[in-house]
C-alpha cells in the first residue's frame, strides 16, 4: 500500500565541477500526482532526479518528503534510471533485478522471505513480465528491460517514483503500460516525477509540467504552461514553432520529430 506524501524541493542546486547544472530549483509536487520535466539535453533533468536521490552532489538546498528531509527516507522513492546507463551484460535474471528493489527491507546478509518473493512475482505480473523471470536482463528487448525496472521500483512500495526518459526507446505496448502504471500510482496516492523529450505527450498525460533549463522556467498544469513562450524560453533556437492559432501548438524542429499530431489546449 502505497503511502503517498508531498514532495517539496527548496532552492536545490546541484551538479560537478565550475558552475551548477541546476539552479535554485523549487517544486511542490502534490502526492497522487505526475510531473513531467522537460528541456533540451543539458538542462539539468537527470542532474534533478539524481540530486533528489542524492546521486550527485547538492550544494545547496533541501528535498522533504511528507515534511521530513528525503535524507531520513531514500527507502520511500524508486528510480528507473536511462537504459543506456545500466550494463545489460551483468549476469543476473529479470526476476533478481527486481528483487533488489526489496534489499532495503530485508539487508544484503539475510535471506529474501516468502513475502518478499510474493512481492517480486506481483511485481513482475503487474509489468507483464512474469514469463520472463529467469531470462538474463541482457536477453531481454529494450521494453522489456524498461518493464523489469519498473518492477524494481515498484515492488519497493515508495511513495515516489523518478524516472528518467522512461519511454525512450520501447515500443508502443511498453508504453501504454508506463502510462497506465502512472495512472494507478497516481490514484493510489504516490507521485510520479519523470524526464522526458516527449513534449506533446507529456502535455496530454501528466498533471504538471516542469520547463527546465538549469533554472525552472515554468511549472503548473499543462493548460498554463505549454505555450510558446514557455518553449521558446526553455528549448530556444532548438524549437521550431511551426505555427500557431488558438489553442493549437504545432512542434517541429528536433525535439517535434516523429510526432504529427498537434498538441490541443
Amino acid at each position: 500500500m502505497v503511502q503517498g506524501a508531498d514532495l517539496v524541493i527548496r532552492q536545490l542546486n546541484a551538479g560537478y565541477g565550475a558552475g551548477d547544472a541546476i539552479q535554485d530549483v523549487n517544486l511542490d509536487l502534490p502526492a497522487g500526482s505526475v510531473t513531467a520535466v522537460i528541456g533540451p539535453n543539458g538542462s539539468g533533468k537527470s542532474t534533478l532526479l539524481k540530486a533528489i536521490l542524492g546521486l550527485t552532489p547538492v550544494v545547496r538546498g533541501q528535498v522533504t518528503l511528507g515534511g521530513r528531509p528525503l535524507d531520513e527516507q531514500r527507502e520511500r522513492v524508486g528510480y528507473v534510471p536511462q537504459r543506456e546507463l545500466v550494463d545489460w551484460t551483468f549476469p543476473v535474471s529479470a526476476e533478481q533485478v527486481v528483487m533488489m528493489g526489496r534489499y532495503r527491507r530485508i539487508g544484503w546478509v539475510r535471506r529474501a522471505s516468502q513475502a518478499d518473493r510474493l512481492a517480486v512475482v506481483d511485481a513482475l505480473r503487474t509489468v507483464d513480465m512474469e514469463a520472463h523471470r529467469n531470462r538474463q536482463i541482457g536477453a531481454l528487448s529494450g521494453g522489456q528491460q524498461q518493464r523489469v525496472f519498473l518492477a524494481r521500483a515498484l515492488v519497493q512500495d515508495a511513495a515516489v517514483l523518478l524516472l528518467d526518459e522512461p519511454m525512450t526507446g520501447v515500443d508502443l505496448t511498453t508504453e501504454r503500460l508506463i502510462n497506465e502504471l502512472f495512472d494507478a500510482f497516481r490514484a493510489s496516492g504516490g507521485s510520479v516525477l519523470y524526464a522526458t523529450h516527449d513534449l506533446e505527450t507529456a502535455a496530454d498525460t501528466a498533471d504538471y509540467l516542469c520547463f527546465l533549463n538549469r533554472r525552472v522556467i515554468r511549472f503548473g498544469p499543462p493548460k498554463e504552461t505549454f505555450t510558446p513562450h514557455a518553449l521558446h524560453e526553455t528549448f530556444g533556437g532548438e524549437l521550431l514553432i511551426v505555427a500557431e492559432g488558438g489553442d493549437h501548438v504545432h512542434l517541429g524542429g528536433h525535439h517535434g520529430a516523429g510526432h504529427d499530431h498537434e498538441a490541443e489546449r
